[in-house]
């Protein structure tokens, strides 16, 4: 059975479940080439093989070889528009400067079937995670009640009904449950499986009338809704030292520029705090209104950790992107190295990786992308950091789905 046949079966039993719970794409956000950020529609690419070409340095005794995931999910390519490069900001702790000998790599403890259907989730982190976002936001966690988002045995029957009509039987551990959820005063809190929280609040909440907290507000006025919400939102932060991160600056089609409002804990060595920017964040949204009506904690299980392991610095990553030693989802190759305007030493965090490992994250200007008005398009390309000797594949992208 394939995605195509059993949505097609399905109808329109339930919007709900069709969009969440039962839905056999994987999702990813991503920044858009059309500047929006999509989650449907996922595309999974499978992608070639390519050994780095490096001179394996010594080994360090007990650290396993790693696998990059052949596989991944996106709608678009990873670009953003900008006048300039300048104006991509984040609050990203790592910087050239910084002499890191080694980063610590982490597996992913969730693994996923041929159907999507993850395994190896921790159901009583979830609820610990739950209860103390529900503490956090002032609830009685000894009084609040826990659900999830298994479907009624109506709506089971359903589904499976209308998979007999085409041949086909709902997979095993389909109706599993994939999130815990609480539901009280006006809050609605969600864990998943990749230990994500997402709070809602109803009705959304208005910031105070001098704060411009809307999707297109100006950089200065993100800034001041931000470090309004580190006080008013404190405890739900529950950070030691946040750090605010306004990361973004990218334009839309109509050059519209937006920036998010994320924390991170900056407590700690060079390395703790790069981990906590990219793993460990608390995310605010506002609607179309400007009110606050989403928030997002990020706290994924990192209790699998793989080892300490060797990393290359920024030159010797740029070296490899230039022989093509990268993974992309822009549907050119490299134009050349005058083309990359900025470098970034990130982690990638889906939920779809098998490890959790650094990379450098180049910038590039995509000559073919510039728009009569001057705005830029910068695709992502993407340079393991960890030493090639440790890598047991390369997967390359060629991008091509993105035609």
């Amino acid at each position: 059975m394939n995605a195509t046949t059993f949505s097609n079966a399905l109808g329109k039993v339930n919007d709900k479940y069709i969009m969440e719970a039962i839905t056999f794409t994987r999702k990813k956000n991503v920044w858009l080439k059309w500047g929006t950020i999509a989650a449907c529609f996922a595309l999974v690419i499978y992608a070639g093989i390519r050994l780095l070409p490096q001179d394996a340095p010594e080994i360090v005794p007990g650290l396993p070889m790693l696998s990059i995931s052949e596989d991944t999910s996106a709608m678009g390519y990873e670009g953003y528009m900008a006048f300039d490069i300048s104006e991509l900001v984040n609050a990203n702790p790592w910087s050239e400067d910084l002499a890191l000998s080694t980063l610590p790599v982490y597996q992913n403890p969730l693994t996923y079937d041929a159907n999507f259907i993850a395994s190896g989730a921790d159901f009583d982190k979830m609820q610990m995670f739950l209860l103390e976002i529900a503490d956090r936001l002032g609830l009685d966690k000894n009084e609040v009640a826990i659900t999830n988002d298994v479907p009624d045995e109506e709506t089971q029957q359903k589904i499976r009904e209308k998979l007999q009509t085409v041949g086909e039987t709902v997979p095993e551990g389909y109706f599993s449950p994939t999130k815990l959820i609480i539901a009280a005063d006006g809050l609605e809190i969600e864990v998943d499986q990749s230990m994500t929280a997402v709070v809602s609040f109803e009705p959304a909440v208005s910031l105070p009338a001098e704060y411009n907290f809307t999707h297109h507000a100006p950089y200065e006025d993100i800034v001041a809704a931000a470090e309004y919400l580190k006080t008013e939102y404190k405890d739900f932060i529950g950070i030691e030292n946040p750090q605010v991160n306004i990361c973004g600056g990218d334009y839309n089609i109509y050059a519209q520029q937006q920036y998010s409002i994320e924390f991170f804990d900056a407590s700690g060595n060079d390395t703790k705090q790069i981990i906590n920017y990219n793993f460990n964040r608390v995310v605010f949204y506002c609607d179309d209104e400007g009110k606050l009506f989403l928030a997002r904690i990020y706290q994924p299980d990192l209790s699998i950790k793989v080892g300490d392991y060797p990393i290359i610095n920024s030159e010797q990553a740029r070296e490899l992107l230039s022989k093509g030693n990268y993974i992309t989802t822009v549907p050119y190759e490299m134009p050349g190295s005058e083309y990359v305007k900025k470098v970034e030493l990130i982690y990638r965090t889906g939920r779809h990786e098998g490890y959790y490992m650094p990379y450098y994250r180049f910038y590039v200007e995509l000559p073919e992308e510039e728009r009569e008005n001057g705005l830029k398009d910068y695709g992502a390309y993407y340079v393991p950091a960890v030493e090639g000797a440790y890598i047991s594949n390369m997967p390359t992208w060629d991008g091509s789905f993105n035609w």
